[in-house]
């Protein structure tokens, strides 16, 4: 198997794993224990806490470990919605149709449950929020604005720093999720400017079952976890050290080789779009042509079944993915996809092709081959 869905989750990076074993075993105290024990695993949070917060450009204690990326959505939405509202009265929450699901469903149980205001804010062909789409939406009512900092589906890279230098300026908490993106881009909260940032570190070749989440101080948070004072007190609960500490340094990795990372892969990626677009009839990209992660290729082909085709090209030796809920049998088209306009022909057959550190040229080669012919077939078998 050809394995060409890193935007899915990576696989763990040996130099992770020799970071956490100790920590199963050797030093396995629960970080709240007073003893030696405890004392050791609580200084390695504590120095993980410190390498996360040196690579974001913020204080240790903005940083708050989660369980993932969706964990940390979910407490940055909430916990600041409601604090606000409790604070200033505000309700209104503002984001993308094109959020992942954890900031998108998150946002609408606070609107059917707690009583919150939830607009969509629109974007454009690419699936790019717009300053201006963000600056037309806020009124006096306005609580919270969530952006994506890239799209897990379409890779589209949304404009982070105009978005949250509006939102400071109308005094809006702004949240970004950045799940996607830290594998890639920067992710100095500083330059950012962002108020909440939310990072999960099975996508930049960590462990699955870990998150941060960065809140600027002053920032006020309702904990979505209560008991006892663990995570600043906005996550109770005994903290999972190995996997803290596999996410720290994964984390500590991205930074320091995003720049041969993103040589590798951006070429790849480039050759994907180019052919694809020249050899396959009725094919056109999903997401921004530029502006988008450097490892990721998304496309629609008109009147082909994306589920039908992920499994022919599963069945051939590559794991890609789909815009579409294949896993659910809905025969709906994704709302990423749909957002972008595309008529329903279209939506139903996207593909997208994310790269890692161990896609290589003759892999790229082997499945511009077969793509061709599976896309031919699955159109025949849906007509």
């Amino acid at each position: 198997m050809i394995y060409f869905d890193y935007a899915a989750t990576t696989p763990l990076d040996d130099r992770v794993l020799n970071a956490m074993l100790p920590y199963f075993r050797e030093t396995f105290g629960n970080p709240s224990s007073v003893h030696r024990y405890g004392q050791k695993a609580e200084t390695a949070i504590e120095e993980a806490r410190e390498t996360v917060a040196s690579i974001l450009h913020c204080r240790a204690d903005e940083i708050i470990f989660t369980s993932c990326g969706s964990e940390s959505d979910n407490l940055a939405l909430r916990g600041a919605a409601l604090t606000r509202r409790n604070a200033t009265g505000a309700k209104r929450i503002l984001a993308s149709r094109t959020e992942h699901h954890a900031v998108g469903k998150t946002a609408i149980q606070l609107e059917r449950e707690y009583g919150f205001a939830l607009e969509w804010l629109g974007v454009d062909e690419y699936g790019t929020v717009a300053p201006n789409a963000l600056l037309k939406s806020i009124n006096a009512e306005t609580a919270l604005a969530s952006v994506m900092y890239a799209n897990n589906e379409i890779g589209t890279i949304n404009p982070i720093a105009q978005l949250a230098k509006i939102a400071k300026a109308n005094n809006i908490i702004f949240h970004t999720d950045a799940v996607q993106a830290a594998a890639y881009l920067d992710v100095n909260v500083e330059t950012l400017g962002v108020d909440l940032m939310s990072l999960g570190g099975h996508k930049f070749y960590g462990p699955k079952g870990v998150g941060a989440l960065y809140v600027r101080k002053g920032t006020e948070l309702i904990p979505h976890n209560t008991g006892g004072g663990q995570e600043y007190g906005l996550r109770a609960g005994t903290q999972n050290v190995p996997y803290i500490v596999g996410f720290a340094e994964a984390l500590r990795l991205a930074a320091e080789e995003r720049g041969q990372r993103i040589a590798q892969v951006q070429p790849l990626r480039d050759q994907i779009i180019g052919r694809v677009l020249e050899e396959i009839p009725d094919s056109k990209l999903t997401g921004h042509p530029e502006n988008r992660l450097p490892n990721h290729a998304s496309f629609v082909f008109k009147d082909a079944d994306g589920n039908l085709l992920l499994q022919m090209l599963d069945a051939a030796g590559f794991a890609c993915s789909s815009g579409s809920a294949c896993k659910t049998g809905n025969p709906e088209p994704s709302e990423v996809v749909a957002e972008l306009g595309f008529e329903r022909n279209w939506a139903l057959g996207s593909l997208r092709i994310t790269l890692g550190v161990d896609s290589t040229p003759e892999q790229i080669d082997s499945f511009l081959k077969t793509l061709p012919v599976l896309i031919d077939k699955a159109r025949k078998l849906r007509n």
